[in-house]
């Protein structure tokens, strides 16, 4: 297996995963999507709301808040020394009171861990109108997008690498034109690959070469897009994916020698 990467910008990782499988490919995806923890606020406790929402419509709204955090430094509550009861390392509170007229923000949060908050300070959650009151105490907890949405890590798709055979070289110019993502290009009056990373396989050159040009899949290679969606790092969500993938393999392995 071969990992190439193709870009790498702010939350965005493009990468080429080489010499697998549809099933390999698949499961990776769904790991960086479900099962790489994250944390969120699982409990808020309304002191005052006079606002115009309802308690359970703003705690859901602070749930969604993706936090940055340390997840070396953060245990799941049932794995956690203090079993479960809650302590530093396995939740985080934090504290708000706002008074309207106010439009209440993201960072109007005060975290009892200075290292954990909202990854944006400007996030709307709502706006209190005049003499209107909202206090409330919320606590983070580490989980997984297969538990709730809220804990979900990325997003995370792949497409199988293109194979354009463009051999056939009339109307190489209205060939070109007809991509619209400028995969193809013509050099020497020859139609030549110039960005096959960046192939949908919408299929418009075989259209415009009246199939002339064919396009299939390659089901050895996988063009991923990764985006990270939480406070995490989006190379880190991509190698906590294949590590607990290994992890889920050797304990089958295990499993197996029982039998």
């Amino acid at each position: 297996m071969k990992i190439k990467i193709l870009s790498k910008k702010g939350s965005n990782l493009k990468f080429l995963l080489d010499d697998t499988t549809p099933g390999f490919a698949n499961a990776l995806r769904r790991i960086m999507i479900s099962e790489v923890p994250t944390l969120a606020i699982e409990i808020a406790e309304f002191t005052d709301n006079t606002s115009a929402l309802f308690d359970e419509m703003i705690a859901h709204r602070f749930g969604l808040i993706p936090l940055e955090f340390d997840p070396s430094k953060f245990n799941f509550k049932e794995e956690c020394k203090c079993n479960g009861k809650g302590c530093p390392l396995c939740e985080v509170f934090f504290a708000l009171e706002k008074t309207g007229p106010v439009m209440v923000y993201s960072g109007d949060l005060k975290s009892t861990n200075k290292a954990v908050k909202p990854i944006s300070p400007d996030f709307p959650m709502v706006e209190l109108l005049k003499d209107q009151n909202l206090k409330l105490e919320a606590i983070a907890v580490l989980g997984t997008g297969k538990n709730h949405a809220k804990f979900q890590a990325a997003n995370a798709s792949y497409t199988y690498f293109p194979q354009i055979d463009v051999s056939d070289h009339k109307d190489a110019k209205k060939i070109e034109k007809a991509c619209p993502r400028g995969v193809l290009a013509v050099k020497n009056s020859k139609l030549v690959l110039a960005d096959p990373y960046n192939c949908n396989e919408c299929r418009s050159c075989e259209d415009a070469s009246n199939d002339k040009v064919k396009v299939n899949s390659d089901n050895t290679k996988f063009i991923f897009n990764v985006d990270s969606i939480s406070g995490l790092d989006v190379t880190y969500i991509v190698e906590q994916a294949s590590k607990i993938l290994q992890d889920k393999a050797n304990e089958f392995k295990d499993q197996l020698k029982g039998f």
